[in-house]
């Protein structure tokens, strides 16, 4: 018997080929600052030259879409086929900038970015064992402290971008404020269509606005080259240092942990939970996209979490529409000038659009927690506690600069020292034997 439409779950549709494009380049322009940034960072640290520095950015922007591609269509048991975007983690800056600085260049980083993701894969299988730890307290906590941890990046490019000269300048906030009411408006008053590219109008009317002001530049995208193509250990066979494997598989379970996170977000925004097997398909899409970045020099992938954002708001839950948005990354890294052109976007013009994306984050952490049963246990404080402790390296991100470097590497992240605290609290108040709440069984409702 023919399937219906009305039997395909939204996640598993696919749109019109002209949304698919319009969808999918929203996606890239919401992930586009975050996916650059690193290899920008690291690069710079290692003071590479601005052609090395380059081929680092269109190497990172082909193993992103590829690792997008992966995670979204999925083959055998790698993907966990959700429309999820990947690029790089930021846990990982610190550990390759100390790694690449201190003899090891990025030979050093790439061999242990490389074993780092084969033991993502052979993880995999366990860290989808831990699902039940996972209630909707945990999620709707640690959702909440991804889109809350977000906000200060958005913030950071509304006021121009860190380390800009104008940062702060009234006129970039003027510009991000216009970008969020074009992007307000255009929810509240246009058809069903263009309500879900919201983002992507706000910020195509954004940037028209910002040329002729003067908020951004063009002149790199005629120096840009048209082909570019990434080719395997560019910079070197890697070399495999023990010291810079420990660390690198630190920051391999701050990813997963963050990763779960995320995973778990989208599952409950489609409306396709995400089951033990499936999470370790999606953990391990993550393992072989990191092996795969530090084969074709770039570094370890995760879940983007921005972009579970833009899910959340535009409620288009095609996993069809994130990979369209990974064949844009894979031309981007192929066409140089292509990415260029993208990368002029000023950053205040990200700043207005993901104001709207990270918000609304935080509130379908709010949403999950809504069926949370709070009475007579001890849930509220599992929440509070657990977003203090997300929201201190976000607010002081100086707080753990005197402890040793692998405990910065997992509190530093908002997201995983967050989702720990959440996941020991609740183990602790809903699942240990110990004294009763009031009227409240051990098992609380929501626990």
């Amino acid at each position: 018997m023919a399937t219906t439409a009305e039997e395909v779950h939204p996640v598993d549709e696919i749109p019109p080929l002209r949304r698919l494009a319009a969808f999918g380049l929203q996606h890239v322009l919401a992930m586009y600052a975050g996916a650059v940034a690193v290899p920008l960072i690291v690069g710079g640290a290692l003071r590479l030259s601005p052609a090395d520095l380059a081929y680092l950015i269109t190497a990172d922007l082909l193993v992103c879409g590829v690792a997008t591609l992966i995670q979204c269509v999925g083959f055998w048991r790698f993907g966990v086929r959700l429309p999820i975007m990947q690029g790089c983690t930021f846990a990982a800056v610190s550990p390759m900038v100390l790694i690449g600085t201190t003899g090891g260049g990025l030979p050093a980083i790439y061999g242990s970015v490389i074993v780092a993701g084969l033991a993502i894969v052979l993880l995999a299988p366990v860290f989808g064992r831990l699902l039940r730890f996972f209630p909707p307290l945990v999620t709707g906590t640690v959702i909440l402290i991804i889109g809350v941890s977000l906000l200060p990046v958005a913030g950071n490019w509304a006021a121009g971008g860190v380390g800009a000269k104008d940062f702060g300048a009234p006129r970039n906030l003027a510009l991000a404020a216009f970008v969020l009411a074009v992007v307000l408006g255009v929810q509240r008053f246009t058809p069903p269509f263009l309500a879900r590219v919201a983002v992507l109008t706000g910020i195509v009317v954004g940037l028209a606005v910002a040329v002729p002001f003067g908020f951004t530049d063009f002149g790199g995208v005629a120096g840009a080259d048209w082909v570019g193509i990434s080719t395997p250990f560019h910079f070197g066979a890697p070399e495999f240092r023990v010291s810079a494997i420990v660390s690198m598989l630190v920051v391999a379970l701050v990813t997963m942990t963050e990763t779960t996170g995320d995973l778990i977000a989208v599952g409950e925004m489609t409306g396709r939970k995400v089951e033990p097997r499936s999470l370790a398909d999606g953990l391990r899409a993550d393992g072989l996209s990191t092996v795969l970045g530090g084969v074709f020099n770039t570094f370890p992938y995760t879940a983007y979490a921005q972009n579970v954002g833009l899910v959340g708001m535009t409620r288009v839950r095609s996993r069809w529409v994130v990979a369209a948005a990974g064949a844009l990354l894979v031309l981007l890294g192929l066409l140089p000038k292509l990415g260029a052109m993208v990368a002029a976007v000023p950053a205040p013009v990200l700043g207005g659009a993901g104001l709207v994306m990270f918000g609304t984050v935080a509130a379908s952490g709010l949403r999950t927690l809504a069926s949370v049963d709070f009475r007579g246990n001890h849930n509220l404080t599992v929440v509070a506690v657990s977003v203090a402790v997300g929201m201190l390296p976000v607010g002081v991100p100086t707080v753990y600069a005197k402890f040793p470097d692998w405990f910065q590497t997992v509190m530093n992240s908002g997201i995983s020292a967050g989702c720990l605290t959440a996941i020991t609290l609740n183990l602790l108040f809903n699942h240990l034997p110990g004294r009763k709440a009031q009227g409240a069984p051990v098992l609380a409702e929501g626990a």
